[in-house]
């Protein structure tokens, strides 16, 4: 008996979870492309509908209640885990990372997406300008995009030559296992797509004024090198997929099935469970009669426009 109230408490939940939310997701969803009127053909012909909305807002809302489990369990045994995500340009990256990130507390959670290197950052050890970003306890990080900047774009671009990128192969497994060994679970994800889908999701970028900020040289460089990149990405698993921290493709054709199977992995990677709670009461509050409050002048309101 117990157990089916439990049940139904959670199916309320979600529910009214769904409800009162579904707003804020549809905000996401609509972060996708305003298309032409042909692309949006093309596109709808390649993309059969591939999962109802609502049953994708009902398992992502579930699993981002997971989450929070997790954040817990992770804040209270002070656990560090760090995520790294890379992949092809489009690919989905961001796209996932706000879905993971959409319910947590940015205060143990938070996203680190370093610019370029600045002259001083080039002279240093490779690895420095990553170092200060690492977990304390009860802290997780997610690397959008991370040191494998050295064995993908650099060397592709020529920003490193071969001496470097050979040296990076030789550190990067036991910098790893260092990380490891202090304490860090270090989660690898490299997320797939094919070259026809990075086509079209570049061509939806360059019509959408809203995303157009996403197109820089280097991803449209991404294109012509293509199968540079492809061999940069076949050798970088060759050479770190170690046992201590292994890579996991995503498969991201599907945005909607790339964010749910990758969150749903990355739960399976913690043990975590339920951790104690005090319980919340909200405290009465004091009242002096002989308090008033003041008018403030109308100038320091940001005028109601909606």
């Amino acid at each position: 008996m117990n157990e089916l109230k439990s049940n139904s408490g959670a199916k309320d939940w979600l529910e009214a979870e769904l409800e009162d939310t579904l707003d804020e997701d549809y905000e996401l969803e609509l972060s996708e492309p305003a298309l032409s009127l042909e692309i949006a053909k093309i596109y709808k012909k390649s993309h059969p509908p591939s999962m109802e909305r609502m049953t994708y807002f009902r398992e992502l809302l579930r699993l981002q209640s997971e989450l929070i489990k997790l954040q817990s369990w992770v804040a209270y045994h002070k656990k560090k885990l760090v995520v790294i995500f890379e992949g092809r340009d489009s690919a989905g990256k961001g796209g996932v990372i706000k879905r993971i990130t959409q319910r947590l507390n940015p205060r143990i959670a938070r996203v680190v997406a370093l610019p370029a290197p600045t002259e001083r950052e080039k002279s240093q050890w490779y690895f420095q300008r990553y170092v200060p970003h690492l977990p304390a306890g009860g802290e997780i990080v997610l690397f959008d995009r991370s040191w494998y900047n050295r064995s993908g774009v650099e060397r592709v671009m020529g920003f490193a030559n071969g001496d470097q990128v050979e040296e990076f192969f030789h550190d990067v497994p036991e910098f790893e296992r260092m990380l490891v060994r202090s304490g860090i679970t270090l989660v690898k994800y490299w997320f797939s797509i094919t070259d026809e889908e990075q086509q079209m999701r570049f061509l939806m970028r360059i019509h959408d004024p809203m995303k157009q900020w996403k197109l820089s040289p280097m991803d449209l460089q991404s294109r012509v090198r293509w199968e540079q990149y492809t061999k940069a990405k076949e050798e970088t698993f060759a050479r770190t997929n170690i046992p201590e921290a292994p890579w996991f493709i995503v498969e991201g054709n599907d945005k909607k099935r790339a964010r749910l199977n990758c969150i749903d992995h990355l739960l399976q990677q913690m043990p975590y469970e339920e951790v104690p709670h005090e319980e919340i009461s909200l405290p009465e509050r004091v009242f002096n009669p002989q308090y008033e409050r003041q008018v403030l002048p109308r100038d320091l309101y940001v005028p109601e426009k909606y």
